[in-house]
């Protein structure tokens, strides 16, 4: 972390140094940035998250004389690129959308604290020198009323020359004198000034300490006190300024006068004003951005706007293929057109709508019955969108999906809250667009393991958490062992054992399934050979699972080749699986992998047979020697007497595939009467409970050895 806070600081140095009147060389400079910077870094990561930390380092740049404005700008346009690349987190905490959009918000504000400590400093040096000043001048003035009229001059010079504004009031607080600069702060009337009492100024926006402290100074019971307060001018508007007001005591201590001292903030303010509303609302549509959102949900959830909240999140459905139909700048005027149609449906007390980037959009309303007014919102959302919109010549239709999250304030963090509205969301667009969900906590876990479980699958693959269990494959006519599928298992270290069911999905969508089905081929292959060595060359058929993704594979023939020729056995005992569906409408190209692998000897399954609805007539094209007749056509013969339908649906099925030269391999057997009804209707292989459970390898060893499994009468 050390060296990426000093790379940081040399960016810092650079981009800043040539605009500061210092000293110090290059080298010293950036040596000087380097406890700022981890600074900035302890205040990202810090929890609780305090931002005004970065205050401190704002005014350490005016302290080391950074007071040219580029400086400034220099310094907010190196945190926003950098800070969070170099400084922030590296490992877990900071993955995922919810982690990644907590640490840029922690930097927005981080800049925004460090701009106050800039301004503060340095407005706070200039009164620190305009206030000698006008000390200077008050003692002066006395020395003049006693002493020379050169001296009353000498005075006045100073006095009306000040940058700052200079009024001096009595304890009553009459105003009896301002200087020229005062006067024009407030319009240049001088009536409006002179003559009249501290007491008149009061203004709506003033926080009930800054008369509390006036009341003490004029009791002599403080010094000085220094507050942002707001004036009205002759013509109503206001004049903003930074008030530094000190009491002036005679030369027996006695309070005598109050001196004020005025700097004009106005137009900083304005500009702040403006800084601030750029930060906080999407350049294109003029929303509340994510920055903006984020701060209002915080309020809504620590219970600001009433007990309850109900948040939805919306996405456009097919946004992507108005972009690539026609282009970028067409896809922004939709954005536009979209915001606008959000914002006029969130009109209610407590409601607002954020774009949170892209075509997201989020909108939210606090109050108590959240769940009916959030329900209400998301329908005036998709109805507002269900509306065409003209683009380019054409009218385009609009979809969304929508994610609900509903509840009580003060039980979830807004990172849970939107990760849960994003799931929802995603949940609402898998069930077909154009419609809302309410999220739902199991659904929401569920999501979360996935996407866990994905995150974790190539490490797992690397750290050898993957194992292999075998379930025997039964000569139906002796009962003898005939070979065994390998069905791969996950040892995850924090949910335990875990089926094909639940990461085989995952790795097929990432990819991994490719380099996980070459090692599970490796494993199987490998068994395979020690099963015949230890049956003295008798060879038990290996069967293996082929994934679609696999089937695509253009290394699939080649590394299959490699892991026989490697292990040593026979590719007659290799027998690889694939499901009926990966086959449906394949054309030669896809064929052509699996006809090379049964020209050199190795078994192709047909894998669920029965529940893809291919055509029967397209067995004669498949390279396949083996049906695996799915498990739900032979459920109905576990009793007897058996289902009758199911029976002539085996029975055709069978006859079928004999016809053709293929062997019938019966899975989920469980029974003894099951197994004696499939025998008879002439089913060649079976594997299922009734004969043995997946388990190690040297089961299937001991099973073959001792003939365990007997053949049915």
């Amino acid at each position: 972390m050390e060296d990426r806070i000093a790379r940081f600081a040399t960016i810092w140095g650079r981009a800043i140094f040539p605009v500061t009147a210092t000293s110090l060389t290059r080298t010293e400079f950036e040596r000087h940035l380097v406890p700022l910077t981890r600074t900035l870094t302890e205040a990202l990561h810090a929890r609780p998250f305090d931002a005004s930390v970065a205050q401190r380092v704002g005014a350490e740049l005016v302290a080391v004389h950074c007071t040219d404005p580029e400086a400034l700008a220099g310094t907010l346009g190196v945190i926003e690129s950098y800070l969070v690349l170099y400084c922030g987190p590296d490992g877990p905490e900071g993955s995922g959308v919810e982690g990644t959009e907590e640490y840029r918000s922690r930097c927005a504000r981080l800049q925004h604290a460090i701009a106050a400590g800039y301004a503060r400093a340095l407005r706070e040096r200039t009164l620190r020198e305009q206030e000698a000043i006008a000390r200077s001048a008050l003692t002066a003035r006395t020395d003049a009323q006693q002493a020379l009229h050169a001296s009353e001059e000498r005075f006045r010079a100073v006095f009306e020359g000040a940058a700052v504004g200079i009024g001096i009031a009595d304890l009553d607080g009459n105003v009896l004198e301002v200087n020229d600069t005062l006067l024009q702060m407030f319009g240049g009337l001088e009536g409006h000034v002179r003559s009249r009492n501290v007491s008149e100024w009061g203004h709506p926006d003033d926080t009930p300490h800054v008369w509390r402290m006036y009341g003490e100074l004029v009791r002599g019971e403080r010094e000085s006190y220094r507050v942002e307060k707001p004036y009205y001018r002759h013509d109503g508007t206001v004049l903003w300024t930074n008030l530094t007001v000190s009491l002036l005591r005679d030369a027996d201590g006695k309070p005598q006068y109050q001196l004020a001292l005025m700097e004009d903030t106005t137009e900083r303010r304005l500009l702040n004003l403006r800084l601030r509303y750029e930060a906080t609302h999407d350049a294109l549509t003029g929303l509340p951005n994510r920055t903006l959102f984020f701060e209002r949900l915080e309020k809504a959830l620590a219970g600001a706007g009433g007990d309850r909240y109900g948040l939805c999140y919306l996405d456009l459905d097919g946004f992507k293929a108005v972009n690539d139909s026609l282009g970028h700048s067409a896809g922004d005027r939709l954005l536009v057109e979209v915001a606008d149609r959000l914002q006029s449906c969130a009109t209610g007390p407590g409601e607002v709508v954020a774009r949170l980037g892209g075509d997201e959009f989020v909108a939210l309303t606090t109050g108590s019955d959240t769940e009916q007014k959030v329900t209400d919102l998301a329908v005036r959302i998709l109805t507002a969108l269900s509306t065409p919109i003209r683009l380019e010549g054409r009218e385009l239709t609009v979809r969304g999906s929508i994610g609900i999250v509903e509840g009580r304030a003060k039980e979830r963090t807004p990172a849970e809250v939107l990760r849960s509205a994003d799931i929802t969301m995603y949940r609402a667009k898998a069930a077909g667009g154009n419609r809302f969900e309410f999220a739902d906590a199991e659904a929401d876990a569920r999501a979360i393991t996935r996407h866990g479980l994905t995150n974790a699958l190539p490490a797992a693959l690397e750290r050898g958490e993957f194992f292999i269990e075998y379930q025997p494959l039964v000569h139906m006519r002796d009962g003898s062992v005939h070979g065994a599928e390998a069905l791969v298992r996950w040892s995850h270290p924090q949910y335990g054992v875990l089926g094909p069911d639940r990461f085989i999905p995952l790795a097929e969508r990432t990819g991994l399934i490719v380099p996980l089905g070459r090692w599970v081929l490796e494993e199987a292959v490998r068994q395979a050979r020690i099963w015949q060595r230890e049956h003295g060359g008798a060879a038990l058929r290996i069967n293996v699972n082929l994934s679609p993704t696999q089937l695509h594979h253009p290394g699939l023939v080649a590394d299959t080749v490699a892991v026989l020729e490697k292990s040593g056995l026979a590719p007659g005992a290799l027998c690889l699986e694939v499901t009926e569906s990966a086959l449906i409408g394949a054309d030669d190209e896809l064929l052509e992998p699996l006809r090379r692998l049964a020209a050199l000897g190795v078994d192709i399954a047909l894998d669920d047979f029965g529940t893809g609805y291919s055509n029967l007539a397209n067995l004669r094209r498949l390279p396949v020697s083996v049906l695996k007749l799915d498990r739900s056509f032979t459920q109905g013969m576990q009793q007897q007497p058996a289902n009758p339908v199911d029976v002539k649906i085996v029975e055709g099925i069978v006859a079928l595939a004999h016809s053709l030269e293929l062997a019938v391999t019966v899975e989920g057997v469980e029974t003894g009467a099951q197994a004696a009804q499939l025998r008879a209707l002439g089913c060649d292989t079976a594997q299922g409970w009734y004969y043995a459970r997946p388990g190690a390898p040297d089961r299937i060893h001991t099973l073959s050895l001792s003939d365990a499994v007997p053949a049915p009468s």
